[in-house]
């Protein structure tokens, strides 16, 4: 049975953990709130109370925590992964962090005899509860062959997409269109609301045409009910642009779109809204229209 320890245990990494423990991999958990460890003692896994305690007797360590500082500091900080992990670990980075920061840290690695694929995830907390999540891999190919029990336990469509830092290349690319897809959705419900349209029936009619995406089936919703329970928190999505036009700019590519999205979501946290989901991007869009935050039956024109 191979042992997994699994780092970061939040709203994607709980039912990542629980889905290995449910195909067969002995897990040990660890959270810097330790009691965020429980559910997955529940599910038949164990929970460390260090890093060092968890990836020590590990053959793999998945890593999902937010950002490019946390995966550095819980891969090379003091008391981490790798002055702990045993020579071949293979460790895979599911967090969505800057790609030259992962190409650093996998060279890192192979000076320690670890290996390191960056395989960030896309499909948001449904993708994970429900083991469907599109992951993308960098790193080498015969470390993604061995990764692949990992990966099908926790998601549906898996891609190795090039060398180390490709995966998070890909993955900002994906941040870029949901982003804009999320924002163009708020403003068309703001727009249907504003003449009084039955906004449900609008956003069911738009679904079944050229407009249809997986961000309108399950975004919409929230939208209409201004539900913003996160999913995925703005505050996460301003990071992950925040990596997409400073990677571009490195790459001398323009993203004029992009960089207005980027903007919308720098107003959404600076007004509050970090914390939400980031389908609150409505929130923006009724801000800057002068409408109500909360539900509207909207008005005849």
């Amino acid at each position: 049975m191979t042992t997994v320890a699994f780092l970061g245990l939040g709203i994607m990494g709980a039912p990542m953990a629980r889905h290995l423990v449910n195909a067969g991999f002995d897990v040990a958990g660890y959270n810097r709130t330790f009691a965020k460890t429980e559910a997955l003692v529940q599910a038949g896994g164990q929970a460390a109370e260090t890093v060092a305690d968890a990836v020590r007797d590990a053959d793999v360590v998945a890593v999902m925590v937010p950002d490019s500082p946390d995966v550095r500091q819980v891969l090379a900080g003091e008391n981490g992964v790798f002055e702990n992990a045993k020579p071949g670990t293979l460790i895979i980075d599911f967090s969505s962090i800057r790609p030259d920061v992962t190409r650093e840290l996998a060279d890192q690695a192979r000076e320690l005899g670890l290996r390191l694929l960056d395989a960030p995830v896309s499909g948001g907390q449904a993708g994970a509860e429900n083991a469907a999540l599109s992951i993308m891999v960098g790193g080498d190919a015969d470390d993604f062959a061995a990764a692949a029990p990992v990966f099908e336990a926790v998601g549906k469509t898996i891609v190795h997409v090039g060398p180390s830092g490709a995966g998070q290349t890909v993955k900002a690319a994906n941040q870029l269109i949901v982003a804009g897809n999320i924002q163009l959705l708020a403003e068309a419900v703001a727009f249907v609301e504003a003449y009084g349209v039955d906004t449900e029936a609008a956003l069911k009619v738009l679904g079944g045409g050229l407009a249809g995406s997986k961000v309108l089936e399950q975004k919409g919703a929230n939208m209409l009910g201004r539900s913003f329970t996160p999913g995925f928190r703005i505050e996460l999505h301003h990071k992950d642009l925040g990596i997409v036009t400073s990677a571009a700019r490195e790459a001398g590519v323009v993203v004029p779109l992009g960089a207005v999205v980027a903007q919308l979501m720098a107003s959404a946290v600076a007004n509050g809204d970090g914390g939400l989901d980031h389908s609150a991007l409505l929130r923006g869009v009724l801000r800057l229209s002068g409408r109500d935050l909360e539900v509207s039956s909207g008005e005849e024109n």
